[in-house]
């Protein structure tokens, strides 16, 4: 049985100053075909916009209030929102709130770093 502790994980900063914590992946577990992070955004942080080729990502909504855009189009996303992001869509996410915005980020197939593009 394999079963990981979140804080067994390291978190490391990304470029656009969210916090990332890579909870599950081919890096650090037998999984081979997803990953699950927890992504925390900074009240006033956008991730910067991107797309992924392959892959196809779940924003699930833990904490705070999110403003996000796919193609241009934006909506308000909350605790407990899914946000399904297909391969190829252009997306960001703000926190325009005053609290940290939680969310777990599951990615199929896993996340790659050579699999982003940064628009």
């Amino acid at each position: 049985m394999n079963v990981i502790q979140k804080s067994n994980c390291p978190e490391f900063i990304a470029q656009d100053n969210a916090k990332v914590r890579e909870i599950a992946s081919p890096r650090n577990s037998p999984v081979e075909n997803q990953s699950l992070a927890e992504v925390i955004i900074p009240p006033g942080v956008t991730i910067l916009e991107h797309y992924h080729e392959k892959t196809e990502e779940l924003y699930f909504i833990q904490e705070g209030v999110g403003l996000m855009s796919i193609e241009g189009e934006e909506k308000t996303v909350r605790k407990n929102d899914c946000v399904i992001i297909l391969p190829g869509q252009m997306h960001k996410i703000k926190n325009p709130g005053d609290s940290e915005l939680i969310m777990l980020v599951s990615c199929s197939p896993s996340y790659r770093d050579e699999d982003q593009f940064l628009c």
